[in-house]
């Protein structure tokens, strides 16, 4: 199947009606957001006229006749209602449970994927364009200068020379002349360099029905992993599964709080102990206690560990043997959170924890946030580790699988879709 039907059988589709409505909503209420920056201002002047008002009514009464004082009695039957309707809104908003979400279709995850990396589009594609406009002639020095913009994009060097290598054997087995439609190759080839050889390894380890899987999450502070756990929590409640969160981090200060908060928004039990805990006595209680109520899913969130302390790698270690001894072949997964904005650092912490742990996928955060987009290749590549996740923006749903055309779809989007238009005429 070439790369243009796939792109239309699998990832462009056709928004749903629904869809179509949520973007005009959408669009609607980040004007109403616009409107309301002025509103207090106005309400605030209505509320004085008003209480202004209320005065001078209760003034005149008062003066033609006695206000009539509740009772003690009167009073405090009046406050037990008011806690009573209190509790009552508290019980409601403690039982309510997320409601299951639709599938997405292709579209709106594709969307997602292309408004996710419009800086990285912006920053490169816009500069490839500049380039295939000013060589109309695919030569040497064409492609120099396209290997720069791919190192500038953080592709990584390995992923680059294999990618130059490939698009010059391309160009010479078709006879290729002209520049126009060279980003149809890039893409197609950068697809082919992501998935060469490997297995479909996006989807989590999830074991069967009735077993626990423990999925364990690791990285240094600052890359978004708490968040992550959250989403990914939100993500596996909206499948039907129960899930319990570990509260590992201990040494971060704040942060078994911040896992609670997340805990609380999208409806977990979070294990927990006071900060300065042993992270292992921390894993066992909470192995023992998603046993206990049945859940399917136990995340377990750890300290920011430095690649440079060795200390708090033995103790990652320790972690590991605490939850393969409680449950077999467990953790079921190992996933390591980059902070895709620190580009070439992310691939550096990548290799240390998967020489310090066995990683087994990556959940590649802020991707939205970044213009060089490209060390997804990168790390794939080097270290033949699957990106499983990345985060497409700040919405609980913003954590979307990885998909390799998808992907390149959203790095190349713009031009892409001037073919794909073409295509269809």
């Amino acid at each position: 199947m070439s790369f243009f039907k796939r792109l239309k059988d699998k990832l462009i589709g056709n928004p749903t009606e629904e869809e179509k409505v949520a973007e005009i909503i959408e669009e609607e209420a980040a004007e109403q957001k616009q409107d309301e920056a002025t509103e207090p201002a106005q309400i605030e002047a209505i509320v004085d006229e008003n209480e202004k008002a209320e005065e001078v009514s209760v003034t005149e009464a008062t003066s033609e006749t006695e206000i009539p004082v509740a009772s003690e009695d009167q009073e405090q039957q009046e406050q037990q209602e008011q806690q009573e309707q209190q509790e009552e809104v508290q019980e409601v908003a403690i039982v309510e449970e997320p409601v299951k979400e639709k599938k997405p279709s292709a579209w709106s995850i594709t969307q997602k994927f292309k408004t996710g990396l419009e800086k990285t589009r912006n920053s490169f594609t816009s500069k490839v364009n500049d380039l295939v406009a000013r060589y109309r002639k695919v030569d040497e020095d064409f492609f120099e200068e396209l290997e720069d913009l791919l190192l500038q994009a953080d592709v990584g060097f390995e992923t680059v020379m294999e990618l130059m290598d490939k698009l010059r054997f391309e160009v010479q087995r078709k006879n290729i002349k002209d520049t126009s439609g060279i980003q149809t190759i890039i893409s197609e080839k950068l697809v082919e360099i992501y998935e060469q050889g490997e297995e479909d390894l996006i989807e989590l380890n999830m074991q069967p029905k009735g077993e626990l899987t423990v999925i364990l999450f690791v990285g240094v502070n600052g890359v978004g992993k708490t968040t992550t756990i959250g989403k990914l929590a939100h993500r596996l409640k909206s499948q039907g599964k129960t899930v319990v969160l570990a509260a590992g981090d201990t040494f971060r200060a704040g942060a078994i709080d911040q896992l609670q908060v997340w805990g609380d928004r999208v409806g977990c039990e979070v294990i927990k102990q006071s900060e300065g805990s042993d992270p292992a006595a921390v894993m066992y209680d909470a192995i023992r206690a998603a046993k206990n109520r049945n859940a399917d899913v136990l995340i377990c969130d750890t300290a920011g560990r430095l690649q440079n302390k060795v200390n708090l790698m033995n103790e990652l270690e320790k972690v590991h043997r605490v939850i393969s001894r409680e449950v077999p072949n467990a953790p079921h997964e190992v996933l390591l959170a980059l902070d895709a904005t620190t580009g070439q650092n992310a691939l550096v912490q990548a290799q240390t924890f998967k020489e310090a742990t066995n990683v087994t996928g990556i959940v590649l955060t802020k991707l939205d946030g970044t213009a060089k987009g490209g060390i997804v290749l990168a790390i794939r590549n080097k270290l033949h580790i699957p990106v499983k996740f990345v985060g497409l923006g700040e919405k609980m749903d913003d954590l979307q699988p990885f998909d390799a055309e998808r992907y390149v779809y959203g790095l190349f989007a713009d031009g892409l879709d001037k073919e794909l238009q073409n295509s269809e005429d």
